[in-house]
């Protein structure tokens, strides 16, 4: 397919390039060529008027609880999210697998028509969550990063004592890895040392949580002495989740130990736990990305993450941010803590775009693209998203 005449946002810089063209090569990953020369055998479509982008990158989201939406707005964290002993655990243990199933359908549905073509899931509910995922996705052309989890969590005094990983469990565990892309740990403050560096052994992909509130800052230093970072950075992990209250000594080292760090500006918001210090982050030189979280508490929409983290980061260091590189946090970066072939418009990535309409009613005049598709556009800006070369949502 020989896309023409569109005006594309491209490469890792992102640059802005005016009336280009663009080959999707027809293989079964479908992805950009170099070489635009259109062939006779070729379908050519004129794209005048449209700007391509790359696909959002949802880098964490937990869609199993979509059933709950809004369902716990005034109580605390722990009474909400806890693994153990919140809402959100009950919801998921007592509601029917058909159920859940069906919303988990409806939030990729809704993810695709926002321009998100890939989310990393952390999947609760060890085998059986991830089979059910697996299914809800089974007709859905989205593409995921699913990280399993074991219904496995280790108490204040197991953690103290820093207990080992159950041998009973193992069997357990690898069963689960091989239907998976990799593991997402609940947190350090579930887990002893001797546990995490266990874990820290998995080829796979890994990821955790870590320093989303005060009081698990509080936890971790109370329980061993040592921040919650540090511990999760024993899992060894790939990236980190959220990272809003962690020092600068903590962001320092996490930037040199892992792929970069995965916020939820939003989420942490909704639940009145504060906002990740990006400029901090930024400055300690990790690579950010952004994620939308529980769809229990927050809609997964990228267009609104981006606007909300632009603005309020402005307003809360009185300091201008380029939007540029609020973009990328949605697209180039979480290609690159992935370590996937996505996130980018460029030679040999894989073709997961989306064509917004420069002429949309909140978009004309576009006379800065990047600050226009952070706090402008929206799903109606959306023409069609493209995954993998081939058009899964409206038309082009």
């Amino acid at each position: 397919m020989l896309i023409k005449n569109i005006s594309v946002l491209l490469g890792t810089e992102l640059d802005f390039i005016s009336n280009t063209d663009v080959k999707i090569e027809n293989k079964t990953f479908k992805t950009i060529q170099p070489k635009i020369k259109s062939n006779i055998k070729d379908e050519s479509i004129d794209c005048e008027g449209l700007l391509m982008i790359p696909g959002f990158i949802n880098a964490h989201t937990h869609i199993g609880d979509s059933i709950g939406k809004d369902f716990t707005l005034n109580r605390s964290v722990d009474e909400k999210i806890h693994p153990v002993f919140g809402v959100k655990s009950k919801i998921l243990k007592n509601t029917p697998k058909e159920n859940l199933s069906d919303f988990m359908k409806s939030t990729c549905h809704s993810m695709i028509s926002k321009g998100i073509t890939t989310f990393v899931d952390f999947r609760e509910g060890g085998l059986e969550g991830i089979l059910l995922l697996k299914k809800a996705l089974n007709d859905i052309p989205l593409r995921s990063v699913i990280l399993g989890r074991l219904e496995f969590y280790q108490g204040t005094a197991e953690i103290k004592k820093n207990l080992p990983f159950p041998k009973e469990k193992s069997l357990e565990l690898s069963s689960l890895l091989k239907k998976c892309d990799g593991i997402g740990i609940s947190g350090a403050n579930e887990n002893s040392t001797s546990v995490l560096n266990y874990y820290s052994k998995i080829s796979k992909l890994k990821a955790i949580h870590s320093s989303e509130t005060k009081q698990s800052i509080t936890k971790s230093k109370k329980t061993t002495g040592k921040s919650e970072t540090i511990r999760a950075l024993s899992l060894k992990p790939d990236f980190l989740v959220h990272m809003t209250h962690a020092s600068q000594t903590d962001l320092k080292i996490a930037s040199k130990q892992i792929c970069g760090i995965v916020i939820c500006p939003r989420a942490n918001s909704s639940l009145a736990e504060g906002i990740p210090d990006i400029e901090l982050m930024q400055k300690s030189g990790c690579t950010i990305a952004l994620g939308t979280d529980n769809v229990m508490i927050n809609s997964p929409d990228m267009f609104r993450e981006m606007d909300f983290i632009w603005k309020v980061t402005m307003g809360i260091h009185k300091k201008r941010i380029d939007p540029k590189e609020i973009l990328k946090m949605a697209t180039v970066n979480g290609g690159k803590i992935l370590k996937k072939n996505i996130g980018v418009i460029e030679s040999g990535k894989l073709a997961d775009c989306i064509f917004l309409d420069k002429h949309s009613l909140d978009l004309e005049p576009m006379h800065d693209p990047y600050a226009s598709i952070v706090h402008r556009a929206s799903e109606s800006s959306i023409k069609a998203v493209m995954i993998g070369g081939k058009i899964i949502h409206g038309k082009i």
